[in-house]
């Protein structure tokens, strides 16, 4: 495989966890542009697709138990394989479904999977950023993206040869096991007792913030065999959901926003979701540079209110020119916000991982009802000044967050948006 002509350790490392990336991406966008053509087959009314969408939600919220559990019996280097191969499966399980019952546990399943894969993979990318002492993240999630845009290609190639969705999902399986075979050499091994000097130290930095705002340490704070969440995780469970209710929100509603409030052209109104996508992507392939030179915290901290301050304007202004201002805004903003989270939330372990990302799942499932609820009982415009609210959320939240500082800086100085923690 080309993995073994990479012969510098961070960049064959990189290109192993990239290839997990955009199996996650090209597996959810594979299935999800098939929809019309499942809801045809299954005979499903508007309400079932609804659920059976609703369904892969439920699953990642309910691998939010499983995933620690299964770090530290497997690794994150088995799990994500595993994961990534279990999705294949059920991808072909999928378009072999003969009834919609079947599909919705193929479904649950495939969220449960995509928990799995989602921690496993951004545990990866963190330990990469630590093992080397360089910035990845950022880059990683932009191959989420790209992996998307591959699979929306492959669906439209398909489409004009075939209508068949076993064969397009078949076709798409094949991909999926190349990219595991790409990713399985190159990915990190976990190291017991480096991990376990990792968990001292954190247990000794929460202990500190702890006894310097007055509460009891972490390892007195449990429940069972369970450590109730600390203060900053539930910081960064806060950021996540905001974030990606800010990101997913955009992607559901700016071509409507832009057809029906901004009086776009059918033909423009899609611009909406190309420039948040196009934004994202590029921006993430700089965000690691930023994050190098500044620091996590101020990146986030001034990516959401970049955000926010754009989608407000464009609210307040009216017109196509100033909402694709504003829509270029969110995307440019919220691109570095969940890479710099799952980095935290991966230095406080498995546990504050698989909860902060099963929260940005739940943000991605609650975002885009809530926008429409709003919507419904007053204007779209106002449902979007939620998802302006929401990145001002983070940019709260942001301050709250011990972040990975910039290059050539004490750790002290950038904790400084953090309030002195």
């Amino acid at each position: 495989m080309c993995v073994f002509r990479v012969h510098d350790p961070f960049h064959r490392a990189q290109l192993a966890i990239a290839a997990l990336f955009c199996s996650l991406g090209f597996q959810y966008a594979t299935w999800a542009s098939r929809i019309p053509a499942l809801k045809a087959d299954l005979g499903l009314t508007a309400a079932e697709v609804g659920v059976l969408l609703m369904a892969a939600g439920i699953g990642a919220v309910a691998s939010f138990p499983l995933v620690p559990v299964l770090t530290r019996r497997l690794g994150s280097a088995r799990l994500a394989l595993l994961s990534a191969l279990c999705l294949t499966v059920l991808l072909v399980a999928l378009a072999a479904a003969p009834d919609y019952p079947v599909a919705l546990l193929v479904m649950v399943a495939d969220g449960v999977f995509v928990g799995c894969l989602n921690v496993a993979m951004n545990a990866q990318g963190a330990a990469l950023e630590t093992r080397y002492e360089r910035n990845a993240m950022a880059r990683l999630h932009a191959t989420f993206s790209a992996g998307s845009l591959l699979a929306a290609l492959l669906a439209s190639g398909m489409n004009a040869v075939t209508s068949s969705v076993a064969v397009h999902f078949g076709v798409a399986a094949v991909l999926l096991v190349l990219l595991a075979a790409v990713a399985r050499p190159g990915l990190l091994d976990e190291d017991a007792s480096a991990a376990s000097a990792s968990a001292a130290a954190s247990d000794s930095d929460a202990s500190a913030s702890a006894s310097a705002a007055g509460e009891k340490p972490a390892k007195e704070r449990k429940s069972g065999g369970w450590s109730l969440p600390s203060r900053m995780t539930l910081w960064m469970c806060c950021a996540m959901a905001f974030g990606t209710v800010t990101e997913g929100a955009m992607n559901d509603w700016s071509a409507l926003y832009l057809r029906e409030v901004a009086n776009a052209s059918a033909e423009l109104a899609p611009a909406g979701i190309a420039v948040v996508s196009g934004m994202m992507v590029v921006a993430r392939l700089f965000a690691d540079g930023w994050r190098t030179r500044w620091g996590d915290g101020r990146v986030v901290l001034s990516g959401s209110a970049l955000a926010a301050a754009g989608l407000a304007f464009a609210l307040v202004s009216g017109g196509v020119t100033a909402a694709l201002i504003g829509f270029a805004c969110v995307g440019l903003g919220c691109a570095a916000v969940t890479p710099c989270v799952y980095v935290a939330a991966a230095k406080q372990g498995s546990e504050a991982l698989a909860l902060v990302a099963a929260t940005g799942t739940t943000g991605l499932l609650a975002g885009p009802p809530l926008i429409g609820f709003v919507a419904n009982s007053s204007s779209l415009v106002w449902g979007l000044a939620v998802v302006a609210a929401a990145a001002l959320v983070v940019t709260l939240a942001s301050t709250q967050i011990r972040w990975t500082p910039a290059a050539g800086l004490p750790a002290a100085a950038d904790q400084q948006l953090a309030g002195g923690s």
